[in-house]
């Protein structure tokens, strides 16, 4: 199901009856970060991981439409096991799985990071570690910004070498690569960090710029949606 999703929740604990809400990830490592927010945000989500790492070494050789179906498969095989919403937390796919038909919403993770760079003025500087995350996440800050009726202008920084980082292990290593990069970001309203994993390296920045991440505006909304579902039967 496309489009955007409902406005965030206030972070008011849920009751144990909402959810499941399935959570599509395309690198274990999300896994922690999002029970973290969990337990500090939502406490009572029923949430369930699914971990599919190909899709995204795929999705960056071919393009993100070439894992379209096997993308839907997930999410319909999530569906079939009780979840009411699912929340995709990969950015370079995240355009594919919000808009395949699992009946159920599915939301993804940036669409609220966007819409805040968006607010936050026209200047908008995308930074990524994967080369295949920038051409979506800049057409989801110009679908916000149209959404909003305001103009936007946006510039993409590729951190080299962060990647390589973050695969091998060296998660410090890479936020600090990506915090080097934002504080070096000048003339920008807002700098978004188009991926999840690049989270961390918003603490590490000394920038004036607001520096935004997806995780906890991502989960509050889906977190809000979960909550909305009617429950099965």
């Amino acid at each position: 199901m496309s489009g955007a999703p409902p406005p965030a929740s206030s972070g008011a604990p849920l009751s144990a009856s909402y959810g499941p809400l399935a959570l599509l990830h395309t690198s274990p490592a999300h896994i922690p970060v999002f029970d973290a927010l969990r337990d500090e945000d939502h406490p009572g989500l029923d949430m369930r991981h699914l971990v599919a790492e190909e899709l995204l070494a795929r999705a960056r050789c071919e393009g993100p439409d070439a894992v379209a179906d096997d993308v839907r498969s997930l999410l319909v095989a999530a569906v079939a096991d009780g979840a009411r919403a699912v929340l995709c937390t990969c950015s370079t796919i995240g355009a594919v799985a919000e808009g395949a038909d699992a009946g159920v919403p599915v939301l993804r993770v940036d669409r609220p990071m966007a819409a805040a760079a968006v607010a936050a003025g026209p200047r908008v500087v995308v930074l990524a570690t994967v080369a295949s995350t920038l051409e979506p996440t800049v057409a989801l800050v110009e679908e916000e910004a149209r959404r909003a009726g305001r103009p936007v202008e946006v510039r993409t920084v590729l951190v080299d070498g962060a990647w390589d980082l973050f695969e091998a292990g060296d998660r410090d290593g890479c936020a600090r690569a990506v915090a080097e990069a934002a504080d070096a970001v000048t003339d920008a309203d807002a700098i978004v960090l188009a991926q999840a994993s690049m989270t961390p390296a918003q603490e590490l920045t000394s920038t004036t710029i607001p520096v935004l991440s997806s995780p906890r505006p991502g989960l509050a909304a889906a977190a809000s949606t979960a909550e909305r579902q009617p429950q099965p039967g």
